[in-house]
C-alpha cells in the first residue's frame, strides 16, 4: 500500500442524516455525526482493495471540524486522502463539502486487523459476564 490513495463518497442530506434526528442538534441540517460517519465510510472503502482480503480496518480516531450547515436535499461529497502509514495504523486526511462551500476538514485513523481475531477478542468480554 502507497501513501497517496484517494477515496470519494457522495451521500444526500436526508432528514435521517439530521441533527434534529440524530440528537446532535435541535435544527434540520447535516448532522456533524452523519459527516464523520461519511468521512469514515470514504476511508474504509479507499484503502478496501489495498490491504488483503483476509484484513479490515477499523476507525480508532477522529479530529474533525463541522464547518457549515447544509440543509436536508443538498448533496454532500467527501474526499480522503491516504497521507501516512506507520505498521497497520493509517492516517487519512478527509475533508467534505456541500455544492457551495467546504463543511467539514480533519484527519482519520484506522488501524488494519485480522476480523476474526478481532471479533474474538471483542466477544470475550461477554464470557466475563457469566
Amino acid at each position: 500500500m502507497d501513501l497517496g490513495i484517494l477515496g470519494e463518497k457522495k451521500e444526500v442530506v436526508t432528514k435521517e442524516k439530521a441533527a434534529d434526528r440524530l440528537g446532535s442538534g435541535l435544527l434540520p441540517v447535516y448532522a456533524t455525526p452523519s459527516m464523520v460517519a461519511l468521512m469514515e465510510a470514504t476511508c474504509l472503502e479507499s484503502v478496501a482493495d489495498e490491504i488483503g482480503s483476509d484484513n479490515d480496518t477499523v476507525g480508532i480516531a477522529i479530529d474533525v471540524k463541522h464547518l457549515a450547515a447544509s440543509p436536508v436535499g443538498e448533496e454532500i461529497t467527501c474526499k480522503s486522502e491516504l497521507v501516512e502509514i506507520d505498521r497497520k495504523r493509517l492516517v487519512f486526511h478527509v475533508e467534505a463539502f456541500d455544492r457551495h462551500e467546504k463543511i467539514g476538514e480533519g484527519t482519520h485513523q484506522r488501524f488494519i486487523i485480522n476480523p476474526r481475531k478481532f471479533m474474538e477478542k471483542a466477544q470475550a468480554k461477554l464470557k466475563d459476564q457469566d
